[in-house]
């Protein structure tokens, strides 16, 4: 799943990102309220984490839960602060928030918080999309071609997301970089490797080259 934790202290989120990484997760950093906005701008999160003293404002994650809800943005919001008096709680709640975790934490409760969370997400969206002779199963992330299962590493497995859950949409490779690898790479060769990677264990036709990048080629069954 595709995250989005904005928090501006380092020794917080440096260890967050690793944890929630290990756990398949693609992980976006904003340390402020300006890049978070940004990031929120160009991605499409599966769920937010949010402190909210950030460096523009003492209630910068409240800003952004409010922003994002005004948008349209349904996903789960979990606020993380030092923020505990009752009033604070309420307004994160008020503002959009799922969730209201008071620093310090315990990271295997943060994290089984975000579980919780996500499972809401797969109950939400249809658990198992069929194109073809193609099976993805959001909740168990499996996929099966033709009956068979096929092993993905983690990001063969989002990109292939990517294309399940928008079949008509073309993307550009630099989309796919940074909808799938974020800041973890640049190059927007990347994309080629890893289509190549989905054809060859899945099928050529899985995905489908077009002029300026690339889609699903499979009907809906």
């Amino acid at each position: 799943m595709r995250l989005l934790l904005v928090e501006d202290e380092i020794n917080i989120a440096r260890p967050l990102i690793r944890a929630l990484e290990a756990q398949g997760h693609l992980v976006q950093h904003g340390p402020d309220l300006t890049t978070a906005r940004a990031l929120l701008l160009e991605s499409e999160p599966d769920l937010m984490l949010l402190d909210v003293r950030l460096p523009e404002s003492e209630d910068g994650g409240f800003i952004l839960a409010r922003e994002a809800r005004k948008a349209g943005y349904s996903g789960p919001i979990l606020f993380m602060t030092a923020r505990d008096a009752l009033e604070d709680r309420v307004m994160g709640l008020d503002e959009g928030g799922d969730d209201y975790v008071v620093k310090p934490f315990d990271l295997p409760e943060l994290l089984a918080r975000v579980r919780a969370l996500l499972r809401r997400v797969h109950e939400v969206r249809t658990s198992v999309i069929q194109r073809g002779g193609l099976e993805m199963d959001l909740a168990k992330r499996s996929v099966r071609w033709q009956g068979t299962l096929v092993e993905l590493s983690s990001r063969e497995y989002a990109l292939l997301e990517r294309f399940m859950m928008s079949p008509s949409r073309a993307y550009t490779p630099n989309e796919l970089v940074d909808l799938v690898w974020g800041d973890e790479a640049s190059d927007a060769g990347v994309v080629k490797v890893y289509v190549h990677h989905l054809r060859s264990k899945l099928a050529p036709q899985v995905v489908k080259t077009i002029p300026g990048g690339y889609r699903l080629g499979l009907e809906e069954v």
